[in-house]
């Protein structure tokens, strides 16, 4: 299947009918409009489902990453914020391959680490749940899927063979404290996910616009875009419903937090760790350009928060004294019109 057609596609099924229902919220869902997006949610789970080692054909010749230092479907396009800077273009054509293969497997390394801490965190959120709730059972269809997820990067990292670290090791040291949140302030904990997971998901559907690049890194991604369609629309669904419900002191706090949550798990995934940018060979003032000093890097990470700000708008957070944060921490701008719309129709 084509690149962008095929990733749509997957997209589609994957949610089912359930598309309107988790894209375009425009008030909070009555408790039978909740409960019903979650069985569609959960149902659609069962009928489109990916398996790691199945749905991967990792013994595809073309999947191949043995000769991955010559191969030029590893170089990065303008989409990775990295390939678009003036310095990795001016490198010879073996060390633009070289990086590529690395910070593929950096991102990667780092996702499987992203969905490990959800899976903790979401596990804590479970386990004093009642009986009869359906957030349970969705919340299990999803972390299920995390760990196919899981297993597919790590499995793609280890087949690159680089020596990634991923996240830096003082958040893999921090992460018992970040998980607890899904059992103390499970609302905090689900904006988490999102600072998580918007970023990676606005950069792996612009990488696929782009006509992607190394098919196993393309099958990965149209396998994640799929699945993660259904994981932040939950996530959505989830802040919209509970929001209203907790008491004014807590919503207040979580209202400024909101932003500042957004803006740290944006840098802690996006930003590789300094030992990975060692590695890469990127030098500090290029760096500071590529993660956010330079003018196109600050669009970029506006851009990530497009369904974010949608749903804050619908939360009705983003407004009086909580809109200077918005504006402090970079990723204040126009609201997206529909969830995913692409970068260019926000311009």
């Amino acid at each position: 299947m084509g690149a962008v057609g095929g990733t749509v596609t997957l997209a589609r099924k994957a949610v089912g009918t359930g598309v309107r229902a988790v894209a375009t919220p425009s008030k909070r869902p009555s408790d039978q409009e909740y409960f019903e997006t979650l069985q569609t949610l959960s149902q659609a789970s069962v009928d489109q489902f990916f398996l790691a080692f199945k749905d991967v054909d990792w013994d595809n010749p073309d999947y191949s990453v043995e000769s991955a230092a010559h191969d030029p479907r590893l170089i990065l396009t303008d989409a990775d914020v990295i390939g678009a800077h003036p310095w990795y273009k001016s490198l010879p054509r073996e060390e633009q391959i070289r990086i590529g293969a690395y910070r593929f497997a950096q991102v990667a390394k780092v996702g499987r680490q992203f969905e490990q801490i959800l899976i903790a965190g979401v596990m804590h959120n479970l386990i004093g749940m009642g009986n009869q709730n359906p957030e349970f059972r969705y919340a299990m269809h999803e972390v299920t899927e995390e760990t196919h997820h899981i297993q597919m990067f790590q499995e793609a990292v280890n087949r690159f063979g680089e020596p990634v670290q991923g996240a830096s090791s003082i958040w893999v040291k921090l992460t018992p404290l970040v998980t607890a949140f899904g059992q103390w302030v499970p609302e905090l904990f689900f904006i988490g996910i999102l600072g998580g997971e918007e970023p990676i998901d606005h950069m792996q559907k612009a990488i696929m616009r782009a006509g992607g690049g190394h098919p196993l890194i393309d099958r990965i991604m149209q396998i994640h875009i799929a699945e993660e369609a259904r994981h932040i629309g939950f996530a959505h669904q989830y802040l919209l419903h509970h929001w209203p419900q907790m008491g004014f002191v807590r919503r207040q706090v979580l209202t400024y937090m909101f932003p500042v949550v957004m803006r740290v798990l944006c840098d802690v995934i996006m930003i590789p760790s300094r030992a990975d940018m060692e590695a890469m060979g990127i030098p500090k003032d290029v760096a500071k350009e590529i993660w956010w000093d330079s003018e196109e890097s600050q669009k970029r990470m506006r851009d990530m928060f497009g369904d974010v700000r949608m749903l804050a708008d619908d939360l009705g957070i983003r407004r009086g004294p909580a809109r200077v944060l918005w504006r402090a921490m970079g990723i204040d701008g126009r609201r997206s019109r529909f969830r995913s719309e692409p970068a260019v129709a926000k311009a």
